[in-house]
């Protein structure tokens, strides 16, 4: 990392506020605020660098966001091209999607502040959407922050068009991209593709056999491949028994609150105030069966009236269909335009987009990158930027301890080291003088674990003695 600020005209200075931010935002992620008094009051990790943070000061933090932000394309560049010869892994799979983060306050000075469909439903905030282009190894190779409002297919092009990837690398999208439109520029761009279908019949073909790709205690899921020759591609359905089960729960709960809605409009029939006109009664139910479109296709309701028809007296329903018995629930499609997959290879392929999700819920959970406090627009970039870039640095202790059987995640990792620290012992000797010893605990046996898997030392730091 050193070395590519370096490069990028970084001075020695600026590396160590640069690198004691993004490893702030690791252990103690917060705004750039909290970062400060972390550095300052808190923390041994400029003791560690073998430098002095104690008289850094906030505005040095905000102008080195500033520089990073300025350098993004040539840093995240080079960091990516330094991740995969450290790696040594193939540029094969290429994974895409967009997530979003809101804001704390009015954020007036940030043209990118929008209201829009909030991935953590704080629909009454503003937000800002982040765009990113991962490796299926799970290493981010470019970012983009858009308008909180921003099309999601919208995005696609403008983000892989600047990538160059390699003409053999596959393109990995969830259903939110896969727009005809964008299929076509994949197509004309001579892009391979993996996509979530949108097409509304996600049930195989009754003539199709199908094939175990996953099978464990909690979820079983089986895929059969189909050959579109409409448009020249190979689509995979898959049925998951862990999908089905999550999808009936919800529908079962939708049924209910379905049920309550038509409870609650025929009891107001023998209530004062209530709605009784028969027009007003069936365009109620007519909301009602838009709003809960998946479950009252299910339900026969009847409405009785009085003589005159003018009002409504009675309303009665029952479900003419069991709910569990839906051939499509726990199933999807997925569609490519590459000829050579069979349908555990073709599955394992998709599935690598848990990689970009874990980096998302990463980047929100364990890095701090919302809620956004800033206002400005390079400073809100700037926020998001070094939550990536803190993510190159976690991915890739996390990449090497998976490579030595430790797949924990980031939080539990820092619960595992917090323990250790840097201690001062201070011993009064017999000729008066005072020897003053500081140096890292003995880590215990996890600690010790994590340690050697990254081929560091277990006594961060260096033992100084001080005799006065």
């Amino acid at each position: 990392m050193a070395n590519i600020l370096k490069d990028n005209g970084f001075n020695d200075k600026q590396i160590d506020t640069a690198i004691g931010t993004i490893i702030t935002r690791m252990v103690q992620p917060g705004s750039e605020l909290s970062t400060h008094r972390y550095l300052t009051e808190h923390s041994a990790i400029d003791e560690l660098m073998g430098i002095d943070f104690s008289n850094l000061t906030l505005k040095s933090l905000y102008k080195i966001s500033d520089k990073l932000i300025e350098n993004k394309e040539n840093v995240e560049s080079a960091l990516y091209q330094r991740e995969k010869d450290l790696f040594n892994f193939e540029e094969i799979i290429t994974l895409y999607d967009i997530t979003n983060t809101y804001f704390e306050g009015n954020a007036l000075s940030n043209e990118k502040a929008q209201h829009g469909r909030s991935k953590e439903k704080r629909n009454d905030c503003l937000l800002v959407a982040l765009g990113m282009v991962l490796d299926a190894s799970g290493f981010p190779k470019k970012s983009n922050v858009f308008p909180g409002n921003i099309s999601e297919p919208k995005t696609m092009a403008e983000m892989l068009s600047e990538l160059s990837a390699e003409s053999n690398a596959t393109i990995v999208m969830d259903a939110g991209f896969a727009s005809e439109e964008n299929i076509l520029w994949l197509k004309d761009n001579n892009y391979k593709y993996i996509v979530v279908s949108r097409k509304r019949n996600k049930v195989a073909p009754d003539n199709t056999d199908a094939v175990i790709v996953k099978q464990n205690n909690n979820n079983l899921v089986r895929a059969s491949l189909v050959k579109n020759t409409e448009s020249d591609e190979l689509e995979l359905y898959c049925h998951s028994t862990a999908k089905e089960e999550k999808t009936l729960k919800m529908v079962n709960k939708f049924a209910e609150r379905y049920e309550m809605e038509l409870e609650k409009l025929s009891s107001g029939l023998n209530k004062k105030g209530c709605t009784k006109k028969y027009e007003k009664v069936v365009e109620k139910l007519g909301r009602l069966k838009e709003k809960y479109q998946k479950i009252s296709k299910y339900y026969e309701i009847h409405v009785a009236t009085d003589e005159e028809n003018e009002l409504a007296t009675k309303i009665t329903w029952k479900r003419t269909g069991d709910l569990s018995k839906s051939n499509d629930f726990g199933t999807y499609c997925l569609r490519t335009n590459r000829k050579d997959l069979d349908e555990k290879t073709f599955w394992n392929i998709y599935t690598t987009l848990t990689e970009l999700e874990s980096a998302f819920r990463s980047l929100k959970s364990e890095l701090g990158m919302r809620p956004v406090y800033h206002q400005k627009t390079i400073r809100v970039d700037g926020h998001i930027f070094i939550s990536i870039l803190a993510y190159h640095v976690l991915h890739t202790i996390r990449y090497q301890l998976k490579q030595h059987g430790i797949d924990e995640s980031w939080q539990s990792l820092r619960q595992i080291l917090q323990t250790q620290c840097r201690i001062t012992s201070t011993f009064k000797l017999k000729d008066n003088q005072t020897i003053i010893i500081r140096k890292s605990n003995s880590p215990d046996t996890n600690q010790a674990a994590i340690y050697s898997a990254l081929g560091i030392s277990s006594y961060p730091g260096s033992t100084e003695k001080t005799l006065i």
